[in-house]
Parts: structure tokens; C-alpha cells; sequence
């Protein structure tokens, strides 16, 4: 299997123009500290709801929606007008970590973020005490194509080579994913993996 991979990987890579590169670059945040909310329930409506904007890599903005004890979170530029892309995220409750790995495409002196590796921890449905850790890759909205959704999962716990996995699927996806007709590539490891939920 890893070597599978590794040739996969070596694949996309030779697909690249000279002298382009991809590399990691981490951001951090925090909800309560860096982020401003944008949509909150109109006053006596019923429902625990908000979406937030936050800090990402070099302008590149955060969005994050909290509803229900669960997040959906979009990377990237949205859609002008929508600022509720569609809801991608996990049937248990859950919240994501607050550091991003981004995924920078270097061409000349050029450089753009194409993918992002971000870890959830998803509550168990049968041991609601301890979290399942699952790094979701997402295909970050450009300016111009404001095309961003899951391009993957990778179990993490219990998956040592978890990181190294996401980032070879961020890479071999981010060029020729379509968003809303390719299905995200699926990285269970031994354990299941959470049931995603989104598409509304």
C-alpha cells in the first residue's frame, strides 16, 4: 500500500511545470480570539448557530459554521454572494483543531495555497468519551474559480502515517477534483471512519 502511494505521488509530481513545488505552511486560530462572527440567529429565533470568519494563510480567509454541536468549514474564497457554501462535516457531534496545514503550490515567484489538512475529532458513537481523529483534505476557493470542498479523509487515530497520507492525496487531488461530482478519496486505516454528512 505505501508503495502504491508513493508512486502515485511520484506521478502527480512529474505532472507539475518546472520549477514548481509544493510545501506546508501552518496557521493557527482561535475561534473566541481571532475570528468575527458574520450570521448569528436574529434575535428570538430558536436554534445554537454562527458562522465565522477567521484568519488563514496570506489572506486567504477561514470560514467556519457552528451548528448543533458540529462544524463545516470552507477554505479559501466562496462563491461571490454565498457565504454558506454547502454543509460538509460528520454526523457526530464534533469540532475541528486550531491548527491548519496548508498546502503551497510554488510556481516562479508565484505561490497559492490548493489544499488544506485539517484534524477533527469526532465524538464516538459508542464511547462518547473519547474523540476519533480524522485529518479532512479540502480543496481550498481561489479568487477566480471559488471551487473549494472535501477532497479526502484520513483516519488518524490509530494511523501513524496518517499526515504523510493527506498530503499525498492534497496533492495528487487539488489540480482535477470537481467539486460537487468527484467523491473524496477515503483513507479508513483499521477503523471506521466517521459518517460524513453534508450537501445541503
Amino acid at each position: 500500500m505505501r508503495l502504491a502511494l508513493s508512486a502515485l505521488f511520484l506521478t502527480a509530481m512529474t505532472g507539475l511545470a518546472g520549477g514548481a513545488d509544493i510545501e506546508s505552511a501552518y496557521t493557527e486560530f482561535d475561534v473566541e480570539k481571532d475570528c468575527a462572527t458574520f450570521a448569528v440567529p436574529a434575535e428570538g429565533e430558536e436554534g445554537d448557530w454562527a458562522n465565522v470568519v477567521c484568519p488563514g494563510w496570506r489572506g486567504y480567509p477561514v470560514l467556519v459554521y457552528y451548528g448543533d454541536l458540529r462544524e463545516s468549514v470552507f477554505y479559501g474564497f466562496p462563491p461571490a454572494g454565498d457565504m454558506a457554501p454547502p454543509w460538509e462535516s460528520f454526523a457526530g457531534f464534533n469540532h475541528t483543531g486550531p491548527t491548519i496545514e496548508w498546502r503551497i503550490l510554488t510556481e516562479g515567484r508565484r505561490q497559492r495555497p490548493i489544499a488544506t489538512i485539517h484534524r477533527w475529532f469526532v465524538a464516538d458513537a459508542e464511547e462518547t468519551e473519547k474523540d476519533i481523529e480524522v485529518l479532512v483534505v479540502e480543496k481550498v476557493g481561489q479568487l477566480q474559480e471559488h471551487d473549494g470542498c472535501v477532497m479526502g479523509y484520513v483516519m488518524a487515530t490509530g494511523n501513524a502515517d496518517a499526515n504523510e497520507k493527506a498530503r499525498r492525496i492534497a496533492d495528487e487531488q487539488a489540480f482535477d477534483f470537481a467539486c460537487g461530482a468527484d467523491q473524496p478519496v477515503i483513507d479508513a486505516g483499521t477503523i471506521p471512519l466517521p459518517t460524513p454528512a453534508g450537501g445541503e
